[in-house]
């Protein structure tokens, strides 16, 4: 991939931009798969300290993330990135520490398809912040359909009146979406930091709160193999690919993308663990599911038209 500061002739940064837009498409749907198996993974952990469990998923995503960063840029590459991603890297570690702690502390409380149902609520946040804070123009078709996923979700959280579902868990879940919409919005704000080393110290922060909260940090053989793909494969690797593909492509439809986690996430569940979604839940993801192939279909559709620039110097949404 070209380096965000080398200087291009107009014609070369079309094309690549093209390209890095593209992979950015990819690599933001490839992490919104990987984190949907989050839920699943932590139903067959047997320990029942939330904060156990985040130390320790904790604690394998950094390992994996130090062991990426290492082998793509070097030792030396990896600590000269954590020194430039100043303060936007710190915004964006502690945006994901937030995500990560509640996640697991949410699961204690409600169902997998509620919290992540609720976190799609993540495109229209991160579309206001993206107008408000960058100027970045947000189509009406964009705006529809996060109307379209903002009514799925309603249609799921109706429950939460009559007592069906936790309100502690859909506050948990609230703060997740808005930490994970200010991540968007920062990482495509500021394209030129790579913001890998962020995702990692993100995992450090939440290893340490959780290490200082965990009543034993002593998990069985089988909890630590699940513990290991919920840390490594779920966020260390969806980390990853979230922060190479934000960066490039315009914020509300990163966040866009990024639906197909709670989307996908109570699937996987009501699959292996037969938890299955309530009537509401299944209709309100119905919508969010057909609002996210219409809006996808749209924008390929509009890969064959000229770019605009956008106001990071990436094309922004028409």
């Amino acid at each position: 991939m070209t380096d965000a500061t080398t200087p291009r002739s107009p014609a070369i940064a079309a094309t690549v931009s093209r390209r890095e837009e593209r992979l950015g498409y990819l690599l933001v749907f490839l992490s919104a798969l990987l984190w949907s198996f989050g839920g699943t993974i932590a139903r067959f952990i047997g320990n029942g300290d939330s904060w156990t469990v985040v130390f320790w998923r904790s604690t394998w995503a950094v390992a994996f993330l130090l062991v990426f960063m290492a082998w793509r840029d070097g030792w030396r590459g990896m600590f000269r990135l954590f020194r430039e991603m100043g303060l936007p890297g710190l915004v964006v570690a502690t945006c994901f520490a937030t995500a990560s702690i509640c996640f697991v502390v949410a699961l204690a409380y409600t169902t997998v398809a509620n919290i992540l149902l609720m976190q799609a609520g993540v495109p229209l946040l991160a579309a206001l912040f993206a107008w408000a804070f960058l100027g970045e123009r947000v189509s009406v078709a964009t705006w529809l359909a996060i109307a379209a996923v903002i009514a799925g979700v309603a249609i799921m959280v109706s429950e939460s009146f009559g007592g069906a579902v936790s309100p502690v868990g859909n506050a948990l879940a609230l703060l997740i979406a808005t930490a994970l919409a200010i991540a968007t919005v920062v990482t495509r704000r500021f394209s030129h930091v790579r913001m890998t080393p962020a995702t990692c110290l993100g995992a450090v922060f939440a290893a340490v709160l959780a290490g200082l909260q965990a009543n034993s940090l002593d998990v069985s053989p089988r909890d630590m193999v699940f513990l290991f793909a919920f840390g490594v494969i779920n966020l260390g690797l969806g980390l990853a690919c979230f922060a190479m593909g934000a960066r490039l492509v315009p914020a509300a439809i990163a966040a866009l993308l990024g639906t197909f986690e709670p989307l996908l996430g109570p699937i996987w569940v009501w699959l292996v663990h037969s938890e299955v979604p309530s009537t509401r839940t299944i209709i309100g993801g119905s919508v969010v599911f057909v609002a996210l192939l219409v809006h996808i279909a749209r924008e390929i559709a509009r890969q064959s038209r000229p770019e605009r620039p956008g106001v990071t110097g990436i094309p922004a949404p028409n």
